[in-house]
């Protein structure tokens, strides 16, 4: 998971891509919008489950072995510096990786390439599970 190209203005990461990729030796079909939780202390045990906000598009992505999807994250950002705020008063919530779930693929931890992710009002919006890689 990194850091999205196109992301909200304030302190912190705001969107998030987060690639997937087929490890089966089989093709398989997804299709929809993920879901997301953060993982308190990195554990999915204390999952946090954010209410989505599904994007875009839906249709069946075909997924060969080695084949990769996407989706984007887009969450409520954090403003200020350092600890930073958030606009609707709610405290900033840290996640070090968060679980997505896939539809017809499970549910999958992940992890930024570097950091952890904040963000506020336990709310993400989310574009359906696509063939192609989204900035």
């Amino acid at each position: 998971m990194h850091q999205a190209d196109v992301r909200p203005p304030g302190t912190g990461i705001g969107a998030v891509v987060v690639e997937f990729t087929n490890v089966s030796g089989k093709s398989c079909l997804v299709q929809g919008h993920p879901t997301v939780a953060g993982a308190g202390n990195g554990s999915p045990q204390h999952n946090r489950p954010l209410k989505v906000t599904p994007t875009g598009p839906v249709s069946a992505v075909r997924v060969a072995p080695g084949g990769k999807a996407w989706t984007k994250l887009t969450f409520v950002q954090v403003q200020g510096e350092a600890d930073g705020y958030c606009v609707s008063g709610s405290k900033p919530v840290t996640y070090p990786t968060l679980v997505v779930g896939i539809p017809g693929a499970g549910a999958h931890q992940v992890a930024l390439d570097d950091g952890s992710l904040a963000e506020c009002d336990d709310t993400v919006t989310v574009t359906a599970v696509s063939a192609a890689k989204p900035s």
